[in-house]
């Protein structure tokens, strides 16, 4: 392949997104660069004064079928495909009328943008772009003498280089925007195979491909030796994906994943109706509560594990104000995340100059469906994201004593906790509040005997001479096996319980907690979290 920098006499454009399009075209047409455009950036550049040739007058065959064909054509492949200085290539050319082109700026229709939005079937299909994709891929390949352009935030670049090179770009530039633009489509594809399937309800196509677009790129991965980088892929939910960082130090890997279980943590419950804070260390929550207020929220949150919430994440599932914000200052915090902050807020925050200020829009709905992604030696694991909800199951009491009116909204504050909680997990919560968390233990006796230990090292923080577990209720992700785990935790002080059931010893386990006077609800959905 001939790899010469040859002058760009000829540029296509044909872009969806306009920014900056009007003086990026300014600046080829200074550089004497003749310019052809395609419908509606055709008409902006006419408008903005350009000369400008119609794609249809360039080709000779009209635009047609709702601006469905207009750059398929051999006329402009063969433009770009065209190896330079290849004898052959070049007669093909002269005798078919093919004219050079050697610049193609294409950015696609916004097909992940309108799915998003929920736009209807035809719609969406209305958004597939063909001829671009098209386009873009040949003028790729052919990169040893065509420069593609993408996206806007590489025109400066581009006519910065034409300028330097007295019309030419380098093969350095068009290498690193030819695998820029595959990337590009795969991407593209990978957004409407994925919406195809969700349209047929088909939970394991043949072929899966997954493409994101670089937000950040991080320092490192979990440990320095790691490679790292932030992709943000289509999914509209609110989140980290969609966070403004208002201060503080770069965002590491294993913050943006503390961050994102915490935010969803905290998003687990409806902000109209009582405020919530989840601090999390190392992907796991030490603290979790609901109050009239942040304030009281957090406070709630950080009794349960004061120690751990040194350096930790704090989420909040409403705007972060002033009295929240003085609190939570109070001690080291690496990262907050919130749907918004007072101007208040922000400027305490502000006095810390460490501590990470993320907001997101909005939060994440706890019920939208999406997908889980993990990689395996080989290949992928996929499965749909754990939206289950304690509000849309039928609790089943299955003891002689049925839990009291507090005991019950405490219950089912615990299991909402207890799904993001590393398995097995334990939760013991009482008033709103979770007073010891055992999680990510082999056994699950293990988890309800650290999660008592936490309630009575959080108690003498406190000054407390009860384990705050005293009184407290207890949620398990994940049935219990044996009787053993339930009676530590009724040993701890737990009144009553909440567990998906489901196990060969139900009926062992119902029995131990009868003879207890513990009550129990069954929730017949498992929250494992790996």
């Amino acid at each position: 392949m001939a790899t010469t920098s040859p002058t760009i006499q000829r540029a296509l454009i044909s872009v969806s997104d306009k920014s900056g399009l009007i003086d990026f075209a300014r600046g080829l047409s200074n550089a004497g660069i003749e310019l052809l455009s395609t419908g509606g950036t055709a008409g902006a550049l006419k408008q903005a004064g350009l000369s400008v040739r119609d794609v249809s007058e360039h080709t000779g065959f009209p635009e047609m079928m709702d601006g469905r064909l207009k750059t398929l054509h051999p006329i402009v492949h063969g433009g770009l495909l065209a190896i330079r200085g290849n004898a052959e290539h070049e007669a093909a050319a002269k005798t078919h009328g093919i004219a050079p082109i050697d610049l193609l700026v294409v950015n696609l229709y916004p097909f992940e943008a309108t799915a998003a939005k929920g736009a209807d079937f035809d719609h969406c299909i209305e958004n597939i772009d063909i001829g671009g994709p098209a386009m873009i891929r040949a003028a790729a390949k052919n990169h040893a003498s065509v420069t593609v352009v993408v996206e806007p935030e590489d025109y400066g670049t581009v006519l910065n280089e034409i300028a330097a090179g007295k019309g030419a770009t380098s093969l350095e530039l068009r290498r690193r925007l030819a695998a820029k633009a595959y990337a590009r489509t795969a991407a593209y594809d990978a957004a409407i195979s994925s919406w195809f399937a969700a349209q047929n309800g088909e939970d394991t196509p043949a072929y899966r491909a997954f493409g994101g677009r670089l937000k950040q790129a991080l320092r490192y991965g979990e440990n320095p030796h790691q490679k790292a980088a932030f992709y943000v892929t289509g999914d509209a939910r609110p989140g980290v994906a969609t966070m403004i960082q208002h201060q503080g130090k770069e965002l590491s890997y294993n913050n943006l994943n503390d961050t994102d279980a915490a935010f969803e943590l905290a998003a687990e419950f409806d902000p109209a109706q009582r405020a919530a804070v989840a601090i999390i260390k190392h992907a796991n929550p030490c603290g979790v509560a609901v109050g009239a207020s942040l304030v009281e929220a957090y406070l709630g949150a950080l009794k349960c594990d004061p120690v751990s919430a040194f350096g930790g994440i704090v989420a909040l599932n409403q705007p972060i104000d002033a009295p929240a914000a003085l609190e939570i200052t109070k001690i080291f915090t690496e990262v907050v995340i919130a749907p918004a902050a007072t101007d208040e807020a922000k400027a305490i925050f502000a006095k810390k100059k460490n501590l990470r200020l993320l907001t997101t829009g909005g939060l994440p709905d706890p019920r939208a469906a999406g997908l889980n992604i993990r990689s395996v030696s080989g290949g992928l694991l996929v499965q749909s994201r754990d939206n289950g909800s304690i509000d849309d199951l039928d609790l089943r009491v299955v003891t002689k004593r049925h839990p009291t009116t507090q005991e019950l909204a405490d219950l089912r504050f615990a299991f909402r906790v207890a799904k993001h909680v590393k398995s097995n997990a334990i939760v013991y919560a009482r008033q709103g509040a979770t007073v010891g968390i055992g999680a990510g233990q082999m056994s699950r006796i293990d988890s309800a005997r650290i999660a008592a230990w936490k309630s009575a090292e959080a108690a003498k923080s406190a000054n407390e001479a009860e384990p705050l577990a005293h009184g407290s209720v207890v949620a398990s992700d994940a049935f219990f096996p044996f009787a053993d785990g339930l009676l530590a935790a009724a040993e701890a002080g737990a009144t009553a319980v909440i567990q998906p059931g489901g196990s060969m010893r139900d009926e062992e386990v119902i029995k131990a907690a009868d003879e207890k006077g513990l009550a129990m609800v069954l929730t017949g959905m498992r929250h494992f979290r790996h």
